[in-house]
Formats: C-alpha cells, sequence, structure tokens
C-alpha cells in the first residue's frame, strides 16, 4: 500500500475513534416480549445504509446490550474481549479477527489494557441487508441461515468468528471504505452499499473455506459444490469443474452419494426454498428466480413433488 494510502487510511482511523464516544448512544428497553434487554439504535445517521465506526485505546467496557441492525466488529489491531449471550460466552478476538453478529444478539466490548487496541465496525440497516445483500449472499445454505435466523427467532444468539490472513482482500476493501466514510461525498453511500458487498461476498468465501473439512471425501465435494452453485449448476460444469466426464459422472454419483444429479440439485433448492419462505418476504415468483428457476411453475411443481405441499401454502 503506498505511504499515502497508510496515512489517509490512519488519518480516517483517528477520526473515527474520536468520533466514537460521541455517536447517537441510544440504548432502550425492548418494547416487545416484556425483555429487559437494553438494544442499541441505529448509531448512524438517518439517511445510512451503511456505516463505520472505530475505537482505539487500551481500556472499553461496554454495557452488555443487543443492537437493532448487522455488524462486523474486526479486530484491526491489537486483542480484545467479546461477551456474547450464547452460552455466556466470552471470547478473546485476536488482531486479525472478525466477529459477525445478528440483529438483537446480545453483544458487549471488553478491553483493559495495557496494550491499545484498535476495533473497527461496519454496521448494516437490517432492511438495507435483505434489500441490498440477501441474494448474493444466499449461495452458502449455512451462512444463509445464519442470516435469516433473526427473521424467525428475534433473539438468535448467533455469531460468526472468523480469522483473516493479513492478505485477504477484506483488509483492503476495509481501508477504502474507512476513508470513503470519513471524506463524505454526496455518492458516498452507494460506493459504501458496493465496497460492502464485495466485501461480504469476500467474507462468504471465507466462511465457507473455514467451514470446509480439511480433507473432504469425494461424495461431500461434489455435495457441498451442487449446494453451492444450485442456481446454475448442469451435469457438464460439475464435471468440468472436477475433471471428470458428464457419463462417467452421471453413474459414480449414484454409487458414492446415493441419489443422481436431479436428484442432489433438486434437494439443495428446496432446503433453501424452505428458508426463504420461512424467513422472507420475498413473492414466490422471486424465490423461484433465486433458485434457478426460468419458469415459477417449475418450482411449484417441484416444492409440491418433494414437500407435499405447494409454497403458497408453506408460505
Amino acid at each position: 500500500m503506498p505511504e499515502a494510502r497508510n496515512e489517509a487510511v490512519a488519518a480516517a482511523l483517528t477520526e473515527l475513534s474520536e468520533r466514537f464516544p460521541h455517536l447517537h448512544w441510544d440504548f432502550r428497553p425492548d418494547p416487545s416480549g416484556g425483555r429487559t434487554e437494553l438494544i442499541s439504535q441505529w448509531l448512524g445517521e438517518a439517511d445510512e445504509d451503511v456505516m463505520l465506526c472505530a475505537f482505539r485505546g487500551a481500556h472499553i467496557d461496554e454495557r452488555f446490550h443487543r443492537q437493532d441492525f448487522f455488524f462486523l466488529n474486526f479486530a484491526y489491531g491489537g486483542d480484545y474481549d467479546a461477551l456474547s449471550a450464547r452460552y455466556n460466552n466470552r471470547i478473546t478476538l485476536h488482531c486479525g479477527d472478525c466477529y459477525i453478529g445478528q440483529p438483537y444478539s446480545g453483544y458487549a466490548m471488553k478491553k483493559d489494557g495495557p496494550e491499545e487496541t484498535t476495533i473497527v465496525g461496519l454496521l448494516i440497516q437490517k432492511e438495507a441487508f435483505f434489500r441490498e445483500y440477501l441474494e448474493p449472499l444466499s449461495a452458502d445454505t449455512a451462512l444463509l441461515r445464519f442470516f435469516l435466523e433473526p427473521q424467525k427467532n428475534k433473539y438468535a444468539d448467533e455469531f460468526i468468528r472468523l480469522t483473516l490472513p493479513d492478505g485477504s482482500p477484506i483488509w483492503q476493501l476495509l481501508d477504502l471504505m474507512l476513508v470513503e466514510y470519513v471524506e463524505k461525498k454526496d455518492d458516498s453511500q452507494k460506493i459504501l452499499k458496493a465496497l460492502t458487498l464485495s466485501l461480504l461476498l469476500y467474507v462468504a468465501r471465507s466462511y465457507h473455506a473455514d467451514q470446509e473439512p480439511a480433507r473432504p471425501t469425494a461424495a461431500e465435494a461434489l455435495c457441498d459444490y451442487i449446494a453451492l452453485h444450485s442456481d446454475t449448476v448442469t451435469l457438464r460444469s460439475l464435471a468440468s469443474h472436477f475433471g471428470y466426464h458428464p457419463v462417467y459422472l452421471s453413474r459414480l454419483l449414484p454409487r458414492l452419494t446415493g441419489n443422481h444429479f436431479s436428484t442432489l440439485v433438486t434437494e439443495a433448492r428446496m432446503r433453501k426454498a424452505a428458508l426463504f419462505l420461512d424467513n422472507t418476504q420475498l413473492s414466490i415468483e422471486k424465490i423461484a428466480a433465486l433458485l434457478g428457476y426460468k419458469d415459477s411453475s417449475n418450482f411449484y411443481r417441484a416444492y409440491k413433488s418433494y414437500y407435499g405441499t405447494t409454497p403458497r401454502q408453506q408460505a
């Protein structure tokens, strides 16, 4: 990174860390369900879908709270502790780690010297997340379930922890976003939302790689590829990816998995269909398109055959 770029990023971090104590810290009790936890409202401006914040120091002792937005906290420099509601868990985030939290998941940052730490937060409004980013992230079923869970279970309290290598493009994107957010222009939100999409796609790639077994079996590798590309995969493209002839692969799949190619694709699509129907307000036609069906009537027939009910009855 050129020195001028380093200086711009350093200046942005300094500016955001100075703003940090003066953000819109508004903790309100949850008005629904009779719960007493405090809910942190959106910290950015009303017209912002994406915002960045930064803490720098040797001591932070946040009150335990929940927040009404998605967030990704990056241990940009140094270590800190994250207190979560999941199993009363307190984990240490080391430099290079990323903590991803759902709306309403319990959380608090803790740090008590002596070394200084820098924590960068990327915050995304719920509505903007589902509008802008749900579709591009829908390939990985496990990740999709994580992001959709709060729609069904408000207090899901799940989180994701990733360790990102120094050379990850995520850090470069984050640096660009820091400078863009501080040096705000009229089109900054458009740029930030585009950068956020790129960052989230790299996060999805890192998450998938992190979830893969060290040495997946041939059956696992084939099924994982089908699940990730269920909207576009063909027998020919699957064979090409793994270096097989399509005819040989069509005979190999039943031996390895117990199912033919078309059955594996349908199963992968139906698992995602259930997630979309249970957790979103997307139309049947939109869900069909997301799953790779060019005609929604084909989706209806496949769903009815698989689940014994129609998508509309499920929705």
